[in-house]
């Protein structure tokens, strides 16, 4: 007897599964989306005390949106919208459709909004984060077919000394630096390159004197669409892809997770990372929901891995203090 209940407690240790071989925590139930409906290709950011997202709008008609929306909250989990703030038919005279993949950026008491329209990029001013804004060129800032790969995703990065420099390109990155009036720039002066992996949605930051380039893997409509990043000494490069990409993917239920921009809270070294997957449920590379979530770095800077599940924290830009919300 003494021997069958032995072996009984062995067979059942044997069989256990171990820690690593243990079910992950719970996948099919992702928080919910920052905006309601359908929304992409985020741009978040804080100016004064108010956080802003500037998001591309999908829908029934595919790529072909028409407008770009602006939304705005105090807590990061709140958003209020605020309306449209560039309609193409009526505020361009150059595209009347594909509004995609927005940045902004301020500078001189005026804000700079860069956008992909007609697969080429344009620029807008306004005197507020809100608009209205206004085309102040009549035509493209970068023209389509002007450089390698496709005209689209703009990101501007105002460094510490106020130079701005602009990034762009699916298929090929390109970066170069605007003129003081930040809505022109030299030709000749452009630096092209492709990291490995490198798609596109590129964006740039800069943290404790390192600058980081980020961007988007595989494409938009492939479940497997994802961020990567690399680093340099400059805001031009050369920069050197990190290990351990990429650092933001999906997971489970969570499916085409990228196309993101990355915002430091004003005040602290918290960092929240805003991107879009596809609508759950039923979405797809046509059918996008923006999220936030959480993003941190170690001792030596490198940014580690994103978790689509974790919910983003409710934070105010006066306080810079958090607690964490549950989905």
């Amino acid at each position: 007897m003494r021997y069958l209940i032995l072996l009984l407690v062995v067979s059942c240790w044997v069989s256990a599964p171990s820690v690593a071989q243990r079910a992950p925590a719970d996948t099919l139930h992702a928080p919910a989306a920052a905006l309601p409906g359908v929304y992409a290709d985020p741009h978040l950011a804080a100016f004064g005390q108010t956080y802003y997202l500037y998001p591309t709008t999908d829908g029934t008609d595919g790529w072909l949106s028409t407008s770009f929306t602006c939304w705005s909250s105090k807590d990061l989990v709140n958003w209020k919208s605020e309306g449209v703030i560039l309609d193409l038919p009526r505020d361009l005279t150059w595209a009347t459709q594909r509004a995609w993949a927005p940045a902004i950026a301020t500078r001189n008491g005026k804000y700079y909004y860069y956008y992909s329209a007609a697969q080429s990029i344009g620029v807008a001013v306004a005197d507020k984060p809100t608009g209205p804004f206004k085309d102040p060129l009549g035509k493209p800032l970068v023209a389509k077919g002007q450089f390698q790969g496709q005209t689209i995703d703009p990101m501007v990065l105002v460094d510490d000394d106020g130079a701005a420099y602009l990034y762009f390109g699916q298929g090929m990155c390109h970066v170069v630096k605007l003129n003081p009036d930040m809505i022109s720039f030299d030709p000749a002066a452009v630096v092209e390159f492709k990291p490995a992996g490198y798609n596109e949605g590129s964006f740039a930051f800069k943290r404790q004197g390192k600058y980081y380039l980020m961007w988007s893997e595989y494409d938009t409509r492939d479940p497997r669409y994802s961020v990567a990043y690399a680093t340099a000494d400059s805001p031009m490069g050369p920069f050197v892809k990190a290990l351990g990409n990429p650092i933001l993917k999906g997971k489970g239920v969570v499916k085409g997770a990228g196309h993101h921009s990355v915002m430091q809270i004003p005040g602290t070294d918290q960092w929240v990372i805003a991107y879009h997957r596809f609508k759950i449920p039923g979405g797809n590379g046509y059918n996008r929901e923006t999220c936030l979530s959480p993003m941190r770095f170690d001792a030596q800077g490198n940014i580690l891995p994103v978790d689509v599940f974790e919910p983003v924290q409710k934070t105010s830009i006066k306080t810079g203090k958090s607690r964490t919300v549950r989905p």
